[in-house]
């Protein structure tokens, strides 16, 4: 028994390497605080305001920055040391945390200054997370990639599984205000765990200014790379065609009967995806064993499409909780694959900008998403617009391997550049 628990728990082999656990506990720690600003801000707009209009605006002021510097943020992971890059942004991150707690102790009131805070706080953070994610193949060696990428996709749905819950446990006896001042304390930590990381300068040895021209240099890579544009492409597919949360307040209400106010329907809909993907992530061990990660990408996208086709045909909250659940294990496994893709195939010289796109990806598909799926379920049905986004997903998919079938075909083989640190 005790064999087979360690073939399918989460491989924990990375972090025997002591500069990459430093990495991994600080993910840990903001993982959690991050998420408590991520829900007061939502609310403190609100009760300021009385309108979830004005929580929209706040969600799309910080996703243009995100956007933006998510791109020059990966040309600037290329072109500095790393390190210095993440000690800077990640105090750049703190800083806007404590005047959102200040800007809420004393009552300033004004949603504008909000909304430029974060906004702020979405650039540290865009020029931060390329960065931190193209680190990890110059900590751990190529074939510890797939399992360090399991212990942070992990972490982080960790944290949107517990972070909104302590959040809403801590509100009522702190005041919403506290949640920023215990972000700015975990930041604190973050920044002298990555203080602590050895230098990473460009394999060159040379620093230098990031401009546009590094950003265009990495789309053209990414063009010349059949491989990492069909991983990008099928996450593109799953997650704007079978993301359907824009419609878990009006299914929660009608189809699972909530009261008008909110209930426990619409606190499990949110839930589900990230609790079916820390579940797989906590039994990844196998997945990191697998060589086809191709393979594994495109069945596991297919397998998130029906498992949205299945949420959507459901009338049962628990059968749509379950079917929500299976969704976010497969995203799970299709993340671990993705990313030991990127980290693997990735040149080091390309590898932040690489990153950046990717949180671009991620960052915008959701919300294109929440737009296609509001609007279709508008139209046909809250219901109805989920399980075509599901057999939409399917068949893109489909239809995309066959027309790059490098993604089917691709076999993990470790990457030729070695890890700088050696395992402790």
């Amino acid at each position: 028994m005790s064999g087979l628990l360690r073939k399918v728990a989460i491989d924990t082999r990375p972090l025997k390497i002591v500069a990459y656990r430093r990495l991994w506990l600080s993910t840990v720690v903001t993982a959690v605080g991050s998420q408590l600003t991520a829900v007061a801000v939502p609310k403190q707009v609100y009760d300021l305001t009385g309108s979830s209009g004005w929580v929209g605006i706040a969600a799309a002021v910080a996703l243009v920055p995100l956007l933006i510097f998510g791109l020059y943020g990966g040309a600037v992971a290329d072109a500095v040391d790393r390190r210095k890059l993440l000690v800077v942004t990640n105090a750049g991150i703190a800083v806007t945390s404590v005047l959102l707690w200040l800007q809420a102790a004393f009552h300033v009131e004004s949603v504008w200054l909000i909304i430029a805070l974060l906004g702020l706080q979405q650039v540290f953070f865009a020029l931060n997370a390329p960065a931190r994610s193209a680190v990890i193949a110059r900590l751990v060696p190529a074939e510890l990639m797939a399992s360090s990428v399991a212990l942070n996709s992990t972490v982080m749905t960790f944290g949107a599984v517990l972070g909104p819950m302590l959040a809403g446990a801590l509100m009522p006896v702190v005041g919403l205000s506290t949640l920023y001042l215990v972000d700015a304390v975990a930041l604190t930590i973050t920044i002298y765990a990555v203080f602590r990381l050895p230098s990473m300068p460009p394999l060159s040895g040379q620093s230098r200014r990031a401009g546009i021209r590094d950003v265009l240099d990495g789309f053209r890579y990414l063009g010349t790379q059949k491989l990492l544009a069909a991983s990008f492409l099928l996450d593109i597919i799953a997650m704007v065609f079978g993301m359907p949360r824009a419609l878990f307040p009006e299914m929660a209400e009608k189809t699972f009967g909530d009261p008008p106010g909110g209930g426990l329907a619409l606190g499990w809909l949110f839930a589900a995806v990230p609790l079916g993907a820390m579940a797989c992530g906590l039994l990844s061990g196998w997945l990191t064993r697998l060589d086809r990660h191709g393979a594994g990408v495109t069945l596991s996208v297919v397998a998130w499409g029906v498992a949205i086709i299945g949420f959507g045909l459901s009338h049962s909250l628990w059968l749509a909780v379950v079917f929500l659940a299976l969704a976010g294990a497969a995203d799970m496994v299709s993340m671990v694959f993705r990313g030991a893709i990127l980290q693997n195939a990735a040149t080091d010289e390309m590898r932040g900008r690489m990153q950046g796109v990717f949180i671009v990806v991620v960052a915008g598909g959701p919300r294109l998403a929440d737009l296609l799926h509001g609007t279709t379920g508008a139209i046909a049905g809250p219901g109805a617009a989920v399980a075509g986004g599901g057999v939409l997903v399917v068949v893109f998919t489909i239809i995309a391997v066959l027309a790059l079938p490098a993604v089917w075909r691709y076999r993990f083989t470790p990457a030729e550049e070695p890890a700088t640190t050696t395992p402790s």
